[in-house]
């Protein structure tokens, strides 16, 4: 189907959803959004979330479209309805039909939902200030000027890292089972490890290569993140 969004073609994609059942998704690469049929995001298993997280990481360097304004729902033409939730203490917002066909969701606020990304504290705005003058938005490109600001003046999301604590949550839930049948790599709890410990120590100590600034001014913090999750996962998304 094409995106809502954008109109682009959006690519599907079969993942596997709890108790044994497989759910279909539809993934816009030009403006970066995810299209869920009813609750299917909350069917997805840990294993699935990872290949999403992974595509997400994928795609971070790469320059997010604009989305319609008021985009319509591809299943009947209605008009989408901006929504406010919270995942725990982290808010996250999307685009629902109101006749319950489903939601559209950008990759940003898919991270939110699952709880991967956190802000910033002041001490590490600070830190990377040192750093970087401009990073650009996670949530929707535009550029920050750290001199002056702490949050986007476009949309307002403040800045971002990915959560190295959740990303270790997700290892525990793979290694305890994935619905799909399907073993885990046994290396795989290693390499996100290693992941998390990189993401971990950019801010406990900034003496980071310049790929890794280089990340973070192109793709944001998130996707600097993300980057580095990727590099060692090693292996294309499916």
């Amino acid at each position: 189907m094409n995106c809502p969004g954008c109109g682009a073609a959006m690519v599907g994609q079969t993942l596997d959803a709890q108790l044994g059942r497989a759910v279909a998704i539809d993934v816009c690469l030009t403006c970066q959004v995810f299209w869920f049929d009813q609750h299917e995001s909350l069917q997805l298993t840990p294993g699935s979330t990872l290949k999403l997280f992974r595509l997400i990481g994928e795609q971070a360097a790469a320059k997010r479209g604009p989305v319609a304004a008021v985009p319509d729902c591809p299943r009947c033409g209605a008009a989408l309805v901006a929504t406010h939730d919270k995942q725990r203490n982290t808010p996250f917002q999307y685009l629902r039909c109101d006749r319950g066909h489903g939601r559209l969701i950008t990759f940003f606020d898919f991270l939110r939902e699952k709880n991967f990304i956190r802000p910033l504290s002041p001490e590490q705005v600070e830190e990377l200030r040192k750093n970087v003058q401009t990073v650009n938005c996670s949530n929707c490109g535009a550029a920050i000027d750290l001199t002056q600001s702490s949050k986007c003046d476009h949309c307002g999301s403040p800045l971002s890292m990915l959560d190295a604590q959740q990303t270790q949550q997700l290892v525990a839930e793979l290694q305890k089972a994935d619905q799909s049948g399907k073993p885990v790599a046994p290396t795989l709890p290693l390499q996100l490890e290693h992941a998390k410990s990189e993401v971990e120590t950019a801010f406990a100590s900034f003496e980071r290569e310049s790929e890794w600034f280089s990340d973070v001014s192109r793709s944001g913090l998130v996707g600097a993140g993300l980057a580095a999750l990727v590099r060692w996962l090693g292996q294309p998304s499916d």
